[in-house]
């Protein structure tokens, strides 16, 4: 079991919501600011002015995360809202994601970072298209943790039979992703049933209401504790008094725990050195670890540049120029075999070349569709690439920063997918 309120690993809590259009993501995201006491009386205020503007006769809580004109005139998320909210039990950093198939996307966008993925399924439509796409985006970007909650439960009278058809389905999906912890929570955003506190109306469901799973769900600090890694982003070299000979190679560390005294090695030099001193913010540290920003100085000065990656020695990532990934297509511009591309993997860059496609993923039934040379915007689908030059990286699962990479039009500078090597 994943929650234990004694036992939280984490204070700070990513998750992002996503659903099919109108599953009420926002109103959700609404409902918790809401009734968890995190708005401000001055965003109350307009909240509750833009709904009388709008013509509704009760306070549309969707309009604290739909930030965009274009979003509150069609009632639609576009862009992926990101917002902060306290409890006493806990912090979060919650991303909204749109529901439109075009805007998928950005739901990649909102979603790789997160910890948890609550997505949405509206009680009187059931299982759709969009919630299989979101379910396996979010078991692609490795997301452990995955609340489905059924929302609009007044709309169906507050039904037993419709939650249990629903969770029935949903189980059935999340055993053919292999989801490793999934919840279930029969919800109205709208009136609040389930999401703070337990719903009066639904008195056969049993389990936690969402803001207690949230606060109370265990997700550990170091998730790629296997796999120590620390992408180097920038030299420092003062080169003053104080601080003549000082040469740090700082970035943020990836996976792992570094400390002083640790044999690291340069990729791609293959040359050596042990860690003389670990710094963040003018303080040295006795360890960091997955996540922490540092500036590390060895004993030895071996040459070391910007997209390098230092690595404990005995645990030395791939290296190869042959790369076979699932990617999501981003563009509007269909991928084809032979484009060619610059891939960006941590902060290193290389051009690449497109070899083939495997197959491309049929989101309705999870099949795999081979025989397709060209990938069309949405698309998920395994490719085969060819980098100009050897590219050092783990598989996603191992690490998601060194397994993941993003695919860059060298013409237009657009960013046309996200890949995660398999």
């Amino acid at each position: 079991m994943s929650v234990n309120g004694k036992n939280r690993y984490k204070s700070l809590l990513r998750f992002t919501t996503a659903g099919s259009v109108d599953d009420g993501k926002s109103t959700l995201i609404g409902r918790l600011l809401y009734d968890s006491k995190s708005i401000f009386e001055d965003q109350l205020e307009h909240i509750t002015e833009s709904s009388r503007r709008l013509g509704k006769d009760e306070v549309d809580l969707s309009l604290l995360t739909d930030g965009l004109r274009a979003e509150r005139e069609q009632g639609i998320t576009i862009d992926v809202a990101y917002r902060y909210f306290a409890t006493p039990a806990r912090k979060f950093i919650i991303a909204d994601t749109p529901g439109h198939l075009q805007y998928t996307r950005n739901m990649v966008t909102g979603a790789s970072t997160a910890d948890l993925a609550v997505i949405l399924i509206d009680a009187r439509k059931g299982v759709l298209e969009q919630t299989i796409r979101h379910s396996y985006i979010a078991s692609l970007l490795d997301i452990r943790h995955i609340v489905f909650c059924v929302n609009k439960m007044d709309m169906v009278n507050y039904s037993s039979e419709v939650f249990r058809d629903i969770k029935s389905s949903l189980e059935n999906l999340a055993e053919r992703l292999a989801v490793p912890d999934v919840y279930y929570i029969p919800i109205s955003a709208k009136y609040g049933d389930n999401v703070v506190d337990k719903s009066l109306n639904m008195p056969w469901y049993e389990g936690n209401t969402l803001l207690h799973l949230l606060e109370n769900i265990n997700i550990p600090v170091n998730k790629n504790t296997g796999f120590p890694r620390l992408p180097v982003q920038t030299i420092i070299r003062p080169l003053n008094d104080e601080y003549h000979d000082y040469r740090g190679y700082a970035g943020r560390i990836t996976g792992g725990i570094f400390k002083p005294g640790d044999e690291v090695t340069a990729l791609p030099s293959m040359l050596t050195s042990r860690i003389k001193t670990i710094e963040a913010a003018g303080k040295q540290l006795p360890e960091a670890g997955e996540g922490d920003s540092v500036s590390v100085t060895l004993w030895d000065e071996i040459d070391i540049s910007r997209g390098d990656l230092l690595v404990h020695s005995n645990n030395i990532p791939k290296s190869s120029q042959d790369i076979t990934a699932m990617i999501c297509w981003f563009n509007e511009k269909n991928l084809r075999c032979g484009g060619k591309y610059l891939l960006r993997n941590h902060s290193s860059e290389t051009v690449s070349i497109v070899k083939s496609v495997s197959f491309r993923l049929n989101i309705n039934t999870l099949e795999k569709e081979p025989d397709i040379d060209v990938i069309k915007m949405n698309d998920i689908a395994e490719i085969r690439i060819r980098t100009a030059k050897p590219v050092w990286h783990d598989s996603y699962r191992e690490n998601n920063v060194t397994g993941s990479f993003i695919l860059i039009d060298e013409g237009t500078n657009e960013t046309v997918a996200a890949g995660m090597i398999i």
